[in-house]
């Protein structure tokens, strides 16, 4: 059950993906530029103060923390991040191959 789950917040983030992916190709195609939507702009959209409230925790915790590691990923674009979470996702849940051969009891 808890696979299940997991695949399924996988495909879910991997639908994000696409969504984001066809977004910015049409904002591309209409700007006639590349227009990407960075993770960071899209959190800051929808809510700043989490945001500011994960940096304040996270550079408590480990100041080299947030400039190597965290605000790397928030500058990559929305799709690609999602992407990987969900193919990630999908990887490590999913269900275990079948056994060739005897079965083992």
């Amino acid at each position: 059950m808890i696979r299940g789950f997991f695949r399924l917040i996988g495909l879910l983030l991997l639908t994000g993906a696409f969504i984001f992916l066809v977004y910015d190709g049409a904002r591309s195609i209409a700007d006639q530029t590349l227009r990407l939507t960075r993770l960071g702009e899209l959190w800051n959209d929808i809510n700043q103060a989490s945001q500011v409230a994960l940096q304040k925790s996270v550079e408590g915790l480990a100041p080299w923390l947030w400039a190597s590691v965290v605000k790397v990923i928030l500058d990559q674009p929305t799709w690609a991040v999602l992407g990987v979470m969900g193919l990630l996702l999908m990887l490590m849940f999913r269900p275990p191959k079948p056994l060739i051969g005897y079965a083992r009891d």
